[in-house]
């Protein structure tokens, strides 16, 4: 699949979603499929209609800043579809070149943060885009169950989310969180599409789950950098927690988790006891690598 193919899926899943009488066109006979048609885009977008259908077929060159930010107008695009439609418009131009000097996310997480996880008395986690997990700290093993991979290939939240028996129990939200996974996939592969291992991972989720085909069919985009979430533990029953995402200093694809218990609730004194289980079980940060 090329880069322009991508961006013409995108641009068509877009317009299929807004109706006509939404955007305030009357009329227009009678349509074989939902959403805008082409021309509509194009009107509503202030471009003309021979372009839009030049640049949603891939034969457009370097579309300009304006002309995207009308098209996104056009199709009431967020901040993050946005930035994703700017993505693929410049693909070919910039991807290629990039290929040649953008490294693979790194393996491991600096010693320094291996050691700031280990002072971290709340569950966290250091993962990359593919949602790998590269380390994590004691408490967070044992929320989500990782020493049990430590035998077999790196964990990866995405692999699991989608494919291992049991997910749906203990992600509370699970709905939620696999379209917010999905939609981070598809992000990650607008950025970095010669990523081999991240096109083999949404290869095996799109065999294994139809869920995930649904959702990868769908081609929306997320970003998430804060929220809240639920896990059913076995031992501890429903916790939840606000977690934060940061991108560590020197490598902009991976990710620091924090997961924070609402002050004084049952989950902070369910972390206390993850904690000392881990306290117990040494070494208290294990890094999960193959």
């Amino acid at each position: 699949m090329g880069d322009r193919p991508e961006l013409a899926r995108f641009l068509r899943s877009r317009r299929g979603r807004i109706s006509p009488e939404s955007a305030g066109i009357i009329g227009g006979g009678r349509r074989r499929v939902a959403g805008l048609r082409r021309e509509e885009v194009a009107q509503l977008a202030g471009i003309s209609v021979e372009y839009y259908q030049r640049l949603e077929q891939g034969r457009a060159a370097h579309p300009s800043p304006e002309v995207l930010d009308a098209i996104a107008a056009a199709l009431r695009l967020d901040d993050v579809e946005r930035e994703h439609l700017r993505t693929l418009a410049l693909a070919v131009r910039e991807h290629r070149r990039r290929a040649a000097r953008t490294r693979p996310p790194a393996e491991a997480a600096r010693p320094e943060l291996v050691r700031m996880l280990d002072l971290v008395h709340t569950p966290a986690m250091i993962i990359n885009d593919r949602f790998d997990v590269l380390v994590a700290n004691g408490v967070a093993a044992r929320l989500f169950t990782l020493e049990a991979t430590l035998s077999a290939q790196r964990p990866n939240l995405a692999r699991r989310l989608f494919l291992a028996p049991g997910s749906r129990d203990f992600y509370v939200e699970w709905d939620e969180v696999a379209a917010v996974t999905a939609g981070q996939l598809r992000v990650a592969s607008g950025l970095y599409p010669t990523d081999a291992e991240l096109a083999e991972l949404i290869r095996e989720l799109r065999h294994g789950s139809e869920t995930f085909r649904t959702l990868w069919s769908a081609r929306d985009v997320s970003v998430r950098t804060n929220g809240v979430k639920s896990f059913r533990h076995p031992a501890l029953g429903t916790v939840t927690f606000s977690y934060e995402h940061f991108i560590p200093a020197g490598d902009s694809r991976q990710r620091l988790v924090v997961l924070v218990p609402v002050a004084g609730s049952a989950t902070e004194a369910a972390v206390q006891l993850l904690a000392t289980w881990a306290h117990t079980a040494r070494p208290r940060t294990t890094a999960l690598v193959t």
